[in-house]
């Protein structure tokens, strides 16, 4: 079926659901900038997108987690109201979504595939097994769902080779158990609270090498814009990336184009890989939905081409990428990463801050640069109060860990 929205209509209509992330910001700033008009709901009070000179109206909306049928109700009215082409959700909001696919989709385009595909690719471990089935190269990972399968994992883990242990259902890194130092191999953690069939772990094997990511827009199957991009600088150890630099790396566009051809996908996608000493390219895990290569695209890129016209894109062959090179970054968190470096690291990090654009900024729209201080202020009075990590304050509304 050809779902492209036709282009000699001139400006069409995108409601934006995640509004708090910067790439949603991105993508506002880029479909506004090729003429579009631009809706976002947002369960969260502040968000970057409410105060952008890029959107045209921005509604708070139920939070999906706590509401889910509220969250649907109140979107379908405002795909209604305001003739809405293309829904497009950012975050993982897009579960709840998928949920609601058949009632939004009688009303506009939902840029969303099927909730069951959604899941085999955000659970860890089914994701790492229809990698396998595909003949890819994967890491060993082990699901263990029970507190008996993690004392068996921590006493076979002096016999194997080191494994990180997270949540099958998990973001930004969160929780994530890293492989321990020498000195504290016989130390084993207990159980993680409520381990069970319903909140499941992997056990997966550490892989020493390079950290690879990507983005891609991908139609029916067909990749139609794609980046691939380091991942220098985090927040934390292992945490979310905070600095973009967009690199050409064949064997990550074979991989995305082998996996999401064989399972048919639509929609925005996003994988974590390891590049190992030898070149060979493990996937660690899959975000269905947007991640921060979206940064990496400029306006000269004409990145909403393969949001609205995907189909064209794909029958011509077409691939949208940003410029290799191209150094994007979150400043705030940045300056973070600053702060924790160590003496010998300074230079070089410094290097990084002084060559990369800010996401956030810009001079023609400076009101989300002040917004996201209020996001962290309130953000932090929410982890206070609750005893919470700051991304868990985040995210709190909107996270999805296989509820049906």
């Amino acid at each position: 079926m050809n779902i492209d929205l036709p282009v000699d209509v001139g400006s069409r209509n995108v409601l934006i659901t995640g509004g708090r992330a910067p790439v949603a910001l991105e993508l506002a700033r880029l479909l506004h900038g090729a003429g579009h008009r631009v809706y976002v709901a947002e369960s969260a009070a502040y968000h970057l997108c409410r105060v952008s000179a890029a959107v045209e109206q921005s509604f708070r909306v139920p939070p999906p987690r706590q509401n889910p049928q509220g969250f649907i109700a109140e979107l379908e009215v405002l795909v209604r109201r305001f003739k809405i082409d293309l829904l497009v959700p950012m975050c993982e909001e897009i579960f709840y979504i998928a949920r609601g696919l058949d009632l939004l989709g009688s009303h506009c385009r939902v840029l969303c595939s099927p909730l069951e595909l959604l899941h085999g690719l955000h659970h860890k471990a089914e994701f790492i097994s229809q990698a396998k089935q595909l003949g890819l190269a994967v890491p060993a990972t082990e699901l263990i769902a029970s507190p008996q399968e993690w004392s068996r994992a921590m006493e076979a883990q002096v016999q194997q080779p080191q494994r990180v242990f997270k949540p099958v259902y998990s973001r930004f890194a969160s929780k994530v158990i890293m492989p321990e130092g020498s000195a504290k191999r016989g130390h084993n953690p207990a159980a993680p609270f409520a381990i069970s069939q319903s909140f499941p772990w992997v056990a997966q094997q550490y892989i020493q090498g390079t950290a690879i990511c990507t983005y891609s827009i991908v139609h029916e199957g067909t990749v139609v814009a794609h980046a691939a991009y380091g991942s220098q600088y985090r927040t934390g150890q292992v945490g979310a990336s905070v600095y973009f630099e967009a690199l050409n790396h064949p064997s990550a566009m074979d991989f995305v184009r082998r996996f999401v051809q064989a399972i048919g996908f639509s929609g925005q996608i996003g994988f974590d890989f390891i590049e190992a000493e030898d070149g060979t390219l493990y996937p660690i895990e899959c975000n269905p939905r947007a991640t921060s290569g979206l940064h990496l695209f400029a306006p000269a890129d004409h990145l909403p081409q393969a949001l609205l016209s995907p189909g064209t894109l794909a029958a011509a062959g077409k691939v949208i990428t940003p410029h290799t090179g191209k150094k994007v970054m979150l400043a705030l968190p940045m300056l973070a990463c600053g702060l924790s470096a160590g003496r010998g690291n300074l230079a070089s990090w410094w290097g990084a801050f002084r060559t990369a654009g800010d996401a956030v900024h810009r001079r023609s729209d400076l009101r989300p640069s002040i917004e996201q201080l209020r996001i962290v202020y309130k953000a932090w009075r929410l982890a206070a109060a609750h005893k919470l990590t700051m991304t868990e304050a985040l995210t709190e509304d909107i996270e999805w860990n296989g509820e049906r």
